[in-house]
């Protein structure tokens, strides 16, 4: 095992950084990423734009699968997003001083991956320039949103997570802004900068005011991660197909939600430490605490599992037994959930495991496959497999499915890549004021 890195003055971390962030060219691994990502949005908007010209019948769900990919890659896009908001915000209530250094990249990860999710449910639609009749606003035709419905309850549940994630994120972000500004290299930069930095010159009322403020959306946004996911699960509990009507899946939702959430976030975190040489500031404690983090939230992810099962013998239900016990485990794809979200995340008992930035990437990558099959295996399957053996159908996506969601990643990555280049992707002010406290 590599000895851990040396603990470097306060200076030298504060210039290093600022050199880093503002320096005018990236790695060229960075262009080349650049490049591939904007690629896959380019396939992401040419085939949003034939779905809509052409209609959602582009796509394999059918009946008896009438939700498929789309609500698949729904579910799975706003389950990364949730630990970002859980670094970001609850960490921060309990004083966690190691989520400083990889903040800023989770809630960037947060944001863009909610930005993926939200195309699916209006794309979904068929018509998704009615998208606007799923909130309540003033209409003299007194059409209004369907409470009974659970998609309203997700439109809301979505937006308020996104509008909070977003000002959780900018507001952290202002006071680096404002150091960009200042070793800013053009005229335009420093323009940019300083439009965005809102005047920040950090004063003490300035920072105790956004102490204050950051506070307080941090406690609004912790139970967020909690009622959000809750919200989706129930799209699936107030169902009646097999496997679905659980009261289990609101816990086992968020759990899977943040399980995947983190393995995303190591996903991102590891290459951009190599890349860009920040192993003084996330260092091997911090993947370490991450990937614990994730044991944790694998072992409820496992244990939902467990109880899932447990829910369909003791019901004593024809349907639920058959789903559970005989349609998913002939299936290729649930025992590769089964590989990805069990037997990975066990080998990070290991300690040198969790300190080993490769294998951590690798298995990162292994888990978010494992949890994009789980909503496979829970939406497709419930759906294919109903109580009325009758209604029984096979589903398969087409192409286009397939290209809609690899375009979602390279949107993803895309914005993400472009986040890296545009903004301090690390909290300079908020790692120099940490760091000044511990040294008083």
């Amino acid at each position: 095992m590599t000895a851990p890195a040396p603990r470097l003055p306060l200076a030298t971390i504060h210039d290093d950084l600022v050199r880093r962030m503002a320096r005018p060219r990236h790695p060229r691994l960075w262009g080349l990423a650049l490049l591939a990502a904007a690629g896959g949005a380019m396939m992401l908007v040419s085939l949003v734009a034939y779905t809509i010209g052409t209609g959602i019948g582009l796509w394999g769900n059918n009946i008896p699968a009438a939700w498929a990919f789309a609500i698949i890659n729904f579910v799975w896009w706003i389950g990364i997003g949730h630990a970002g908001t859980l670094i970001s915000a609850i960490l921060y209530l309990f004083e966690q001083d190691w989520r400083t250094s990889i903040s800023r990249v989770t809630e960037a990860m947060t944001i863009f991956a909610v930005m993926q999710a939200a195309l699916f449910p209006m794309l979904h639609l068929g018509r998704p320039w009615f998208a606007f009749w799923l909130f309540p606003y003033p209409d003299e035709m007194g059409v209004w949103p369907q409470v009974h419905s659970a998609l309203p309850w997700d439109a809301a549940a979505v937006t308020t997570y996104f509008t909070i994630s977003l000002l959780f994120w900018y507001l952290g972000l202002v006071p680096d802004l404002a150091l960009m500004r200042d070793h800013a290299k053009t005229r335009a930069r420093r323009m940019a900068y300083g439009i965005l930095a809102l005047g920040w010159r950090g004063s003490s009322d300035a920072w105790r005011w956004w102490k204050v403020a950051y506070l307080v959306l941090a406690g609004i946004a912790t139970p967020l991660v909690i009622s959000v996911h809750s919200i989706v699960s129930s799209d699936f509990a107030i169902a009646m197909p097999p496997g679905w009507h659980s009261t289990i899946f609101p816990p086992f939702f968020v759990a899977g939600a943040i399980y995947s959430g983190f393995a995303m976030v190591l996903t991102l975190v590891v290459p951009l430490r190599a890349t860009y040489g920040l192993q003084h500031v996330i260092t091997e404690r911090h993947l370490d605490n991450i990937a614990k983090l994730t044991l944790a939230t694998a072992s409820f992810v496992v244990y939902g599992y467990l109880v899932e099962a447990f829910i369909a013998a003791y019901s004593g239900r024809a349907a639920d037994i058959y789903d559970q016990f005989v349609a998913r485990p002939t299936t290729t794809i649930f025992w590769v959930q089964m590989v990805c979200n069990v037997v990975v995340p066990q080998t990070l008992w290991s300690r040198r495991l969790r300190r080993n930035p490769k294998y951590l990437f690798a298995a990162s990558l292994f888990m978010n496959v494992g949890m994009w099959a789980e909503r496979y295996i829970i939406i497709v399957r419930g759906l294919e497999r109903d109580h009325l053996p009758g209604t029984w159908g096979d589903y398969s996506p087409t192409w286009v499915d397939l290209g809609i969601f690899a375009g979602t990643l390279g949107m993803f990555f895309f914005l993400f890549l472009l986040f890296v280049r545009l903004f301090p992707f690390v909290p300079i002010a908020e790692i120099k004021a940490k760091q000044e406290e511990a040294a008083a």
